[in-house]
């Protein structure tokens, strides 16, 4: 079993030499094992200590710079990219995810999972952040059918095919479970310990709550649409020619009664703005088919995925 560690940095000068350490010690039973570095464009002495550490240590150690800062997700999708291990561990480099919880989460992990993931129980930040979170984690469990209590906790533990046949964009990396569960991935969730930040300061506010809202609408039409759009846009096109009939005959029958013209009525003309609204909507779905089809016809990319074969040529 070869195992990489994945940890994105930035502006984390002071955490680097601990977070090798750390690691180093908590894989210290593992003989095949190693720690990609990916610094995000930091601008305080990171690389230069990140510099030390590789070439301390050139056969465990591999250190990825980005040309800028290109944020957590990209930093992230080029460690994966850059991994050789059947297993990939994804760890923050501040110090607050613990090193030591990686060897319990590959035990739990050889139970039968596909991914691990780590929940910060007693997470050691302010209420202004746990609360958020926790409104977020519950929203984002009901939207993608992965009810998980903690998305954020960057400390997981993946096998190498349920985490490298998609792209990651945007601020998507703490949806990668939900794009695992929806390829079939086992998913379990353990405790972790989390730690009162030492050094520097948060790189995420509040500010990044509407991020998540609007990754998490892409995150619910990739996993659940992206080989059938029809599904969603015919469904609201229906919805809408239905809803847009029905208020049609309403107004006929209410002005019939009347003795009035139904097409004097304003509601007449926004009866049939809903109902053309939802024949649109069919034909964008139509679109959308022969645009996901070429898409996976043109790159020979399947379907589905194969979990495992035996006696198949």
């Amino acid at each position: 079993m070869y195992l990489s560690v994945v940890s994105p940095i930035f502006n984390e000068r002071e955490s680097i030499p601990l977070l090798y350490e750390a690691v180093k010690k908590a894989l210290g039973e593992i003989k095949d094992w190693e720690l990609i570095l990916v610094d995000d464009g930091s601008t305080d002495a990171s690389y230069d200590e990140l510099i030390k550490i590789a070439e301390a240590d050139p056969s465990h150690v591999r250190l990825i710079r980005l040309r800028r800062n290109f944020g957590q997700t990209a930093a992230i999708a080029a460690g994966v990219d850059h991994a050789q291990g059947e297993l990939i561990v994804l760890i923050d480099a501040d110090m607050q995810n613990d090193p030591a919880d990686i060897p319990m989460m590959i035990a739990k992990l050889d139970e039968g999972y596909d991914v691990v993931s780590g929940w910060r129980k007693s997470r050691q930040d302010n209420a202004s952040r746990r609360l958020p979170s926790k409104i977020a984690n519950w929203i984002i469990g009901k939207v993608t059918g992965v009810p998980l209590h903690d998305y954020g906790c960057t400390l997981k533990v993946y096998r190498r095919e349920v985490i490298t046949g998609f792209r990651l964009y945007g601020e998507m990396h703490r949806f990668i479970p939900a794009f695992a569960n929806s390829v079939g991935a086992k998913i379990a969730e353990v405790v972790v310990n989390h730690h009162p930040r030492r050094f520097g300061k948060p790189k995420y506010g509040l500010e990044r709550t509407m991020k998540v809202v609007l990754d998490l609408f892409t995150v619910k039409f990739l996993t659940s649409f992206s080989s059938k759009p029809i599904y969603l846009f015919g469904g609201l096109g229906f919805s809408l020619m239905s809803f847009g009939m029905i208020l049609f005959l309403f107004l006929a029958v209410r002005r019939l009664g009347w003795g009035v013209s139904v097409v004097a009525s304003p509601l007449f003309t926004i009866s049939i703005m809903i109902f053309i609204l939802g024949v649109l909507s069919i034909f964008m779905g139509l679109i959308a088919e022969l645009l996901v089809r070429a898409y996976y016809e043109s790159q020979d990319k399947k379907t589905y995925f194969v979990r495992d074969r035996r006696n198949v040529n």
